[in-house]
């Protein structure tokens, strides 16, 4: 999990692609959960938090402009 002093550090461009990255892992991870083959459930969670995370910064970033 990605601090947020590293984040804040990243431009936007980065964030961005990072967002959509968590993203389609957030999606993978829901559907192996529904299939029962994940072992760790909490990893939707920190993922979902990441993604807060991230979305909070661009915000700040857009913000600053």
């Amino acid at each position: 999990m990605m601090k947020v002093k590293e984040l804040r550090k990243k431009k936007e461009k980065e964030l961005e692609k990072l967002l959509e990255d968590k993203r389609k892992k957030l999606q993978e991870t829901r559907f192996r959960l529904a299939s029962g083959r994940v072992k760790n459930v909490k990893e939707a969670r920190n993922l979902r938090l990441e993604i807060s995370r991230i979305l909070t910064i661009l915000k700040e970033k857009s913000y600053e402009k």
